[in-house]
């Protein structure tokens, strides 16, 4: 299957599970809006997809969390077969993704440096671009362009070309 094929796919799977979410699971113990579904990583053959899945609070609540979700697997999948045209329905694997935690640490870490005076505030910022002019008086001059510039086999271009002798 094409790259591009399978990214649209996981685009839909995630798109169909992030809204069946808060449709699926009605326990009074799950709250939906502490879990965030961010990839969906479909096998080329669609028989299998992983889905990542970033849990706020502590790791206990996270791992009952996920407990959940994998519970519903099945639930979550008879859905996605109803609502996705797709000539095979993947298996639905719910996995833990800790990478936005991991972000947030490392956040944490370099805004601890800046606040010691380790490496400066603005080291990560780019370097300043020129400022675009706003006025056309503030435009740089340059040459005007020869009205007849006549074009040379060698690329260069002639402002006044020679005088033929069939000329006038």
């Amino acid at each position: 299957m094409k790259p591009s094929r399978i990214t649209r796919v996981n685009e839909v799977i995630h798109r169909e599970l992030a809204t069946q979410l808060y449709r699926v699971i009605q326990q009074s113990d799950f709250d939906p809006a502490r879990v965030t579904i961010t990839h969906v990583i479909t096998a080329v053959d669609l028989r299998t997809a992983r889905v990542l899945v970033s849990i706020r609070g502590t790791p206990a609540e996270q791992e009952a969390s996920l407990r959940i979700l994998r519970a519903n697997r099945a639930e979550f999948q008879r859905v996605l077969s109803a609502n996705v045209p797709l000539r095979y329905t993947p298996r639905i694997q719910f996995v833990l993704d800790d990478s936005i935690a991991e972000g947030d640490h490392v956040l944490q870490l370099i805004n601890g440096l800046q606040a010691d005076g380790t490496i400066p505030a603005d080291a990560d910022l780019p370097p300043e671009t020129p400022p675009v002019p706003a006025e056309p008086d503030e435009l740089p001059d340059s040459p005007p362009a020869a009205p007849f510039a006549a074009f040379d086999p060698l690329g260069n271009l002639d402002p006044f070309p020679p005088a033929t002798p069939d000329s006038p």
